[in-house]
């Protein structure tokens, strides 16, 4: 295979009420993609009822699907519940992992807050704030781990924090601190990849870059939906060995998604 086409999209927030909500998305998914990647928030409540909902909504789909949790699937403490079932259905879900498929090489974590550029926050002061800085920081030592592994000429980065400013801006400047982390950002200017992924900032921007140029696309579904009302809330880029375009039936650009 030359090139593989990934459909990309994050923040599904599967509910207890979402039976029967997700599964046109995941239709027209199969339409024009070999490869699924989820960015995070899969569930609304993080329960594993709402897992095993999402996985009969993903039930149609006969292509890879790769996920990362993201911050809603942590809210009910029972995150590891949530990837079991979600596992069990064949959904890969990485933390810190990667996975060569379709020849493509992937590399995902959650992330985690801590705000941009000079006002990431640092380790200083009470307890409280150390262990929220230090969190960030193995988040990052995981990505750069899991990046350090591939192989692979085509790879793609998966968080649902985001590393960059640019496409957590449009959400309000108070709650930068706890949308993404520059922490995020380090590895993946030293381990280059051929795009990122992350969703999270459902008001967001839908692209940006790294210092070095990494393509980073938001790719959280009411962000897309907002976008692009009149079609399908995901994005699909076509991911050959040597760079990377948007094909056909997806946005090429932040003017809009093209029907397949």
């Amino acid at each position: 295979m030359s090139a593989v086409r990934v459909a990309a999209l994050a923040d599904l927030h599967c509910s207890r009420n979402s039976e029967g909500r997700l599964r046109p998305i995941f239709a027209r998914v199969e339409e024009c993609a070999d490869l699924l990647l989820i960015a995070g928030d899969l569930t609304d409540y993080g329960l594993p009822d709402e897992a095993h909902i999402l996985v009969r909504e993903l039930a149609s789909l006969r292509i890879p699907i790769v996920a990362v949790l993201g911050n809603h699937d942590y809210e009910s403490g029972q995150e590891s519940e949530v990837s079991r079932v979600l596992s069990d259905a064949g959904i890969l879900v990485l933390d810190g992992d990667t996975r060569d498929v379709l020849g493509i090489g992937l590399a995902g974590v959650k992330g985690f807050g801590g705000g941009f550029g000079r006002r990431t926050l640092a380790p200083w002061g009470e307890t409280m704030m150390k262990r929220f800085v230090s969190e960030a920081v193995e988040e990052a030592l995981k990505l750069e781990k899991a990046l350090a592994r591939l192989r692979t000429e085509g790879r793609i980065a998966m968080l649902h924090y985001s590393p960059i400013q640019q496409t957590v801006e449009g959400e309000p400047l108070e709650i930068y601190p706890f949308l993404g982390s520059s922490r995020l950002e380090e590895p993946l200017n030293r381990y280059p990849v051929s795009l990122v992924l992350h969703g999270h900032a459902h008001r967001g921007r839908l692209q940006g870059a790294t210092a070095k140029g990494v393509p980073v696309y938001n790719v959280s579904l009411p962000l897309l939906a907002r976008a692009f009302p009149e079609q399908p809330p995901f994005r699909v880029f076509d991911v050959p060995a040597t760079e990377v375009q948007v094909p056909a039936c997806a946005a090429s650009s932040d003017e809009g998604i093209k029907q397949p």
